[in-house]
């Protein structure tokens, strides 16, 4: 692949070739977060206390991923520019900055975690029934830490280099080994939510391997070398600058999710934790393909804002923002017509069941906008402007929902029902909100 097909091929043939592998590896990368709940939400006799213990372990999860996208997304966007800019040289250094973070950030989080874990477990929201699953799981997850901070944060490296087939075959990898694995040791080996992360960690463990390897072979543009690890201080304030924003996106995400737990188990019980667990999954499986189209499309924005082409820019935005829009509002179309099917993904516990139909139609409701937020929050990340980006993504769940979450649940003994309405309320006025912004901001940033 020459580097320079960035600037040269159509822009929407480009977009689409880049982006479909990449929505194609977010998918599957899904079923890392999914299938363990799939499995484990079905284990007889006790699925929805287990489930509910899984889902607390969540915002630890999402807080170890945050940190990868702390130093890759951040890391790559930068390069990503670089290389546009035609300079290679500052690109690898980037990279192997971003490494070097990437496996300090992967230390200091299993030690502190590792330490910490039963207390904190129990602040995320889980009871005295669901504590033993949630810390069974968690602990082995900790332990691999450092193959799940490398896999993700590194392979938005080989994203940006213009490789999403390597970058989707690296997620597939993963996945698929997750998928053959849980069902033996979860049920084979009856290591019950034991078996489910270990098999997360030794799939995590491949995908690693396979990142490091091509990132060190012949056919990648940038490689990672040795003297690169070397801290450049300058150079980690530039990434960190700019994957702050990603960063607290997922931040964000793992407090709404100890609010969302702690008000279920407060107003509800554990099987309204459990509920949370699903209602999380079927929001990512909305998000995760709208952050894949996002990453497909940033090396097109990237590289051609950094080579001054932009009409080249402001076409691949308009096509990210159509086809963003469109998913997000059929996506969620489905999901409104037929929430029982999706519920059944996750359980066969009847009252589980029954307790989710409804409550799954009004969480998602607002989500239908996301395209459009995704697109311009994304785009203005792919531009450099990491103020903006930061402050869109403290809106949508620090500004907004979070608030939200704990003052309607109080109104009118709403309870439950008031938890989930903070949902489509903060998605609807940050949707809204952004995309004013962007039209605003972007006739600045775009004049040639």
């Amino acid at each position: 692949m020459k580097q320079n097909r960035l600037e040269t091929e159509p822009i929407g043939k480009l977009i689409l070739q880049l982006a479909i592998p990449t929505v194609l590896a977010q998918l599957v990368n899904l079923l890392y977060n999914i299938v363990d709940r799939i499995y484990v939400g079905r284990i007889p006799g006790e699925g929805s206390l287990a489930l509910a213990g899984l889902g607390v372990t969540f915002p630890i999860i999402l807080l170890v991923s945050a940190f990868a996208s702390l130093a890759g997304m951040g890391g790559a966007s930068r390069a990503a520019v670089c290389m546009g800019a035609k300079d290679n040289e500052r690109a690898e250094k980037i990279l192997g900055n971003s490494t070097m973070l990437l496996i300090v950030f992967a230390v200091v989080l299993a030690v502190v975690f590792i330490i910490t874990k039963d207390p904190i477990l129990l602040t995320f929201g889980a009871s005295e029934t669901t504590l033993p699953y949630a810390s069974d799981y968690i602990t082995i997850y900790l332990i691999g830490t450092v193959f799940v901070q490398i896999a993700l944060g590194l392979n938005m490296f080989i994203t940006n280099q213009g490789f999403s087939k390597t970058s989707m075959m690296t997620v597939c990898i993963g996945a698929i080994i997750n998928i053959i694995l849980d069902p033996i040791f979860i049920y084979g080996f009856n290591m019950g939510v034991k078996g489910a992360a270990l098999a997360t960690i030794m799939s995590q463990a491949v995908s690693c391997i396979w990142v490091l390897k091509f990132l060190t072979g012949k056919k990648t543009i940038l490689k990672i070398k040795l003297k690169n690890l070397i801290p450049d201080w300058n150079i980690i304030g530039l990434i960190l600058s700019l994957g702050v924003s990603p960063f607290i996106m997922q931040m964000t995400e793992c407090l709404i999710q100890l609010t969302f737990n702690n008000g279920m188990l407060k107003y509800g019980n554990d099987l309204y934790v459990a509920l949370m667990s699903i209602l999380f999954s079927l929001t990512q499986l909305i998000w995760m393909p709208l952050q894949g189209f996002a990453q497909g499309s940033q090396p097109v924005v990237g590289y051609n804002y950094g080579a001054g082409r932009i009409d080249r820019v402001k076409k691949a935005f308009k096509v990210q923002f159509t086809i963003s829009l469109a998913f997000s509002l059929v996506a969620i179309g489905i999901v409104e017509l037929f929430p029982k099917i999706f519920m059944g993904l996750f359980t066969n516990d009847p009252e589980l069941i029954n307790i989710g139909v409804n409550t799954t139609r009004l969480f998602l409701a607002g989500m239908a906008l996301m395209g459009a937020q995704s697109a311009c929050q994304q785009t203005f990340l792919a531009l450099g402007e990491a103020k903006i980006s930061v402050f869109l993504a403290c809106l949508r769940k620090v500004i907004l929902l979070l608030p939200l979450a704990l003052i309607l649940p109080k109104i009118g003994g709403l309870g439950v029902w008031g938890l989930l309405l903070a949902e489509p309320v903060s998605d609807v006025i940050a949707a809204t909100c952004t995309t004013t912004m962007f039209a605003i901001r972007s006739k600045k940033l775009l004049k040639k």
